[in-house]
């Protein structure tokens, strides 16, 4: 079986660790417990594993968040990943800081990696880890909120939650999205 991983965030020194960033920082944590490591591959950096038999295949995009839905299409139709075994790590506003919600499907929360996935792959149907980011942000912030970066504060709140997204994507890998939300949600 083989599963596409894909944390989404931007590339390029200015955006590493910033909340916008999560899905980025958590391909990283996955790829650790892999024993992989990331290499740059057509239109993203790609790492391989394996995990009880079952192929992962983890990717950060490298094409900016608003056009990730075409990394992500590319790399399905490389490796001939199904829908159903596609899972996107993404920040959250409308979630308190490290709180962890597994779906199935759901619509773009406004988030502009969702919305490019969604119009390039025709469908909402496919699993996503949303990873609350807060919202302790003034009105009319909301762009700088998320595009900077976490404070000594968040990062003691954020550092087990992302252990704790590790497990939930190898438990989505090996027991299927069902039961990863049963258990983890």
């Amino acid at each position: 079986m083989h599963f596409l991983i894909v944390g989404l965030g931007n590339i390029g020194d200015e955006y590493a660790d910033t909340r916008h960033n999560i899905g980025f920082i958590v391909a990283d944590a996955l790829a650790l417990s892999l024993r992989t490591t990331f290499s740059a591959g057509r239109l993203a950096s790609v790492a391989k594993g394996n995990l009880k038999g079952r192929s992962i295949l983890a990717i950060k995009p490298t094409t900016f968040m608003n056009l990730s839905g075409k990394a992500v299409r590319y790399w399905m139709n490389k490796e001939k990943v199904a829908p159903e075994n596609l899972l996107v790590i993404v920040d959250d506003l409308a979630l308190p800081l490290g709180t962890l919600r597994l779906r199935k499907k759901g619509s773009d929360g406004g988030h502009n990696g969702l919305i490019s996935l969604i119009e390039t792959l025709g469908t909402m149907d496919f699993p996503r880890l949303r990873v609350g980011i807060g919202n302790d942000f003034a009105k009319g912030y909301q762009v700088d909120y998320v595009l900077g970066r976490w404070t000594k504060e968040e990062e003691k709140v954020l550092i087990p939650r992302i252990n704790a997204a590790v497990e939930m994507i190898q438990c989505f890998v090996l027991q299927g999205v069902d039961r990863a939300m049963n258990l983890y949600n």
